[in-house]
């Protein structure tokens, strides 16, 4: 069996170079105080994303930071009862706190929106308790803007722990990686910058391409594909199904007989 990772667009409305005025403008239009220190969750309201978590965490940051907002932005599927469910607990949550902002598709906050909150914010959140491949972490870095993230899916070979952000498991720790990159901007900056390569390297479109394409030259050719192959130290996530390291995340990627290790 051969997994490829997915990757993003960079050409997309939702990852297209947008000018900081821009996207200032975009979040003031929608009621978000640009000059305020900003935290970001954008997924689906689903309880594997735990939104409620997210929120927890958030209070307990803003506690030491003053004027500290929150964003949740989701997308609701039509044929999903549960989202509905999440969302009003996510309301019922919200609703007597001024800094805490929840926008949805159905509202007007399509791929634009997501694109100006991933850029503005101090940090976006991923706080995934069990998560597919989840791309919006790839779609924040792209952005250079450093993730806090939950240690689940394919998270952590997009991220590994202090190349992008901070890995975190459960509330606690997820409010400590917030405040540690809110108090401590040039190591979020250098977190960022870091992740940013990352993606550039491992989860844009070209590389999806590469990866194809080896595999069709290796199904051609009648020999077993060898694309990606990890270093032995790994396991294999139950539910995205991607190989995911323990120490580091490490990609060989093969076309032909040439082999290099992305680093």
């Amino acid at each position: 069996m051969e997994i490829i990772p997915p990757a993003i667009d960079p050409l997309s409305p939702k990852n297209l170079p947008l000018p900081e005025a821009t996207a200032r403008q975009v979040l003031n239009w929608i009621g978000v105080h640009p000059d305020r220190p900003l935290v970001t969750q954008v997924a689906r309201f689903d309880p594997w994303k735990d939104p409620l978590g997210v929120i927890s965490a958030y209070r307990l940051a803003r506690e030491e930071v003053a004027g500290l907002q929150l964003a949740l932005v989701g997308s609701m599927a039509l044929d999903d009862p549960e989202g509905w469910e999440v969302y009003r607990a996510i309301l019922t949550e919200s609703e007597a706190d001024p800094l805490i902002h929840v926008f949805t598709n159905l509202t007007g906050v399509g791929n634009i929106e997501v694109n100006a909150f991933q850029r503005l914010s101090r940090l976006v959140v991923q706080k995934s308790i069990r998560e597919g491949f989840g791309l919006v972490v790839s779609e924040a870095l792209w952005k250079g803007t450093p993730v806090v993230a939950g240690r689940a899916g394919g998270i952590p070979l997009q991220m590994a722990d202090g190349v992008g952000g901070i890995l975190v498991d459960g509330v606690d720790d997820c409010a400590k990686a917030m405040l540690r990159l809110l108090r401590q901007p040039a190591e979020a900056v250098e977190m960022a910058t870091q992740g940013q390569e990352w993606v550039r390297r491992h989860f844009l479109l070209p590389r999806m391409l590469l990866n194809e394409l080896s595999l069709i030259h290796d199904l051609l050719s009648e020999r077993p594909s060898r694309h990606p192959s990890f270093i032995a130290d790994n396991r294999r996530d139950p539910v995205c199904g991607m190989i995911v390291l323990e120490t580091s995340a490490k990609l060989r990627e093969t076309f032909g007989e040439e082999q290099r290790v992305l680093l």
